[in-house]
């Protein structure tokens, strides 16, 4: 494997598959896109062909199996990232897992177990976490330049229509604000404090389909540290990260994407505010070598693991906090 590119097989034809793993693989060199399985076998051929795909496997184990492929991208909706990923670690392939990671804790917990059973490398596709903006929001909490952090707010919202083909309005997929858009405001605060949260408040609004539009919640970290999360699929498109510390604070306008822009706002107590930018190279180029690094054992993942199996015990505790089961 070492010496040429990593060749992957994508589970779903799924939207999200061109900009998290086709487009990255050919600006980066480090992996390549050779086969696909779907649901629909003619939708995956039709992926196939606008992709360049060669491989279009009859299901999904024959992918997971084919000999032409070296590692796993489960595409697939929540609801089908344990079963085929637990099967692509058995057979010896490591994965990198969209998020939200599965539907539950235990279903994570099983998941992590696979790969650490199987000695293979599972990771979440939580692709901001791998950019060079949000290694620099990190600095900048642990350089004290804010001090000692107090309180954090993390804000994601988006418009997304309801349709008959939508997943995130379905909640057997695994939908819902929280689950699609809230697991990154989770996970912006988790990674900041360093800590797993008591959940003190949370609130949802349902919509007609038994999924959250839209949920909030707070959570206390310990050492009077409390962080508020605020997700929507019904507002407008806005991604930020304000972090509040002893001496100053700090914004963070988009973390998510910052190759569509994005900006660090720092300003400390008596002094005027300043501003700096990141990299504007594409979060997922980072993420795809991230996980090739980690499969060619270089490096350890970022996402999944322990950290995986907390989130996910945090959604479900947020869930029950805001009566929803």
């Amino acid at each position: 494997m070492a010496g040429r590119p990593l060749r992957i097989g994508v589970l779903g034809a799924a939207r999200i598959a061109p900009q998290a793993v086709i487009a990255p693989a050919a600006a980066t060199g480090v992996a390549e896109v050779v086969a696909v399985a779907a649901r629909d076998i003619d939708r995956a051929r039709a992926f196939a062909t606008e992709h360049g795909v060669p491989i279009v496997a009859t299901d999904y184990q024959n992918l997971i199996e084919h000999p032409e492929v070296d590692a796993i991208y489960n595409a697939l909706p929540p609801s089908r990232h344990a079963e085929p990923t637990i099967a692509a670690l058995a057979a010896g392939k490591p994965v990198l897992c969209e998020k939200p990671f599965a539907m539950n804790a235990g279903e994570a917990q099983a998941m992590v177990t696979a790969s650490r059973n199987h000695g293979q490398v599972l990771m979440e596709a939580f692709h901001y976490r791998f950019h060079p903006l949000f290694e620099r929001v990190l600095d900048i909490v642990a350089s004290g330049e804010i001090g000692e952090v107090r309180r954090m707010k993390a804000v994601f919202s988006t418009s997304i229509d309801q349709t008959d083909t939508e997943l995130r309005y379905d909640p057997a997929l695994g939908g819902g604000a929280l689950m699609d858009l809230g697991t990154y405001c989770l996970h912006w605060v988790r990674t900041i404090a360093g800590a797993e949260p008591k959940v003190t408040a949370a609130s949802c609004l349902l919509g007609a389909s038994g999924v959250d539009i839209s949920t909030k919640a707070t959570l206390a970290f310990g050492r009077g540290v409390v962080a508020e999360i605020a997700c929507d699929m019904a507002g407008p498109v806005r991604a930020t990260l304000d972090v509040e510390g002893a001496e100053g604070r700090m914004r963070v306008i988009n973390p998510l994407a910052p190759q569509l822009g994005h900006v660090i706002e720092v300003t400390r107590e008596g002094e005027a505010a300043r501003q700096e930018t990141a990299s504007r190279e594409p979060t997922y180029d980072f993420q795809l070598r991230a996980f090739v690094d980690a499969v060619r054992g270089q490096e350890t993942p970022l996402t999944g693991g322990d950290d995986a199996v907390a989130q996910m015990d945090l959604i479900d505790r947020i869930r029950a906090a805001s009566r929803r089961k």
